[in-house]
C-alpha cells in the first residue's frame, strides 16, 4: 500500500424523497468536481415537516478524497 494524502469537504445534500437520495446526490454532485472520492461520513441529518409529515431531508457529509 502506498502513501497516500487525503482531504475532506463539508456538503449539504437534499431530497424530498429519503435520506439516502439526499447523500447519494451529494456525492453524485461533489464527484463532477472533486476527483478520487473514496469515502463519507453524516454528520447531521435534519428535515422539513409540512402537515405533520416529513417533506424534505437534508443530510450534512464529510466527503474524503484522495490528493494527486
Amino acid at each position: 500500500m502506498s502513501d497516500a494524502i487525503y482531504k475532506t469537504v463539508d456538503v449539504v445534500g437534499s431530497s424530498a424523497s429519503s435520506i439516502e437520495d439526499a447523500v447519494s446526490g451529494a456525492i453524485a454532485k461533489a464527484s463532477k468536481t472533486i476527483d478520487h472520492i473514496s469515502w463519507f461520513e453524516v454528520g447531521e441529518i435534519r428535515g422539513h415537516v409540512e402537515n405533520a409529515k416529513v417533506a424534505h431531508y437534508q443530510v450534512g457529509l464529510k466527503i474524503g478524497f484522495r490528493l494527486d
